[in-house]
């Protein structure tokens, strides 16, 4: 799965520690999602989707771009 999270991160100027503590995880779980370690559980993706904004298939796409 690929996704868009570093991107919408970045254009709002958040580290990845201000981004976990929006959503309420670690810093290192946001690290794992971005580089694509690790594929968030739904309610965390619904978490992200709603926090900017966006539907989930706008921010994860299970095609590799």
């Amino acid at each position: 799965m690929t996704n868009r999270l570093k991107v919408l991160r970045a254009e709002r100027n958040w580290s990845q520690a201000e981004l976990a503590l929006r959503l309420n995880v670690s810093r290192q779980a946001i690290n794992a999602i971005e580089t694509g370690k690790h594929d968030p559980l739904l309610p965390l993706a619904f978490r992200i989707a709603r926090l900017f904004g966006q539907q989930i298939e706008e921010i994860f796409s299970d095609v590799e771009e």
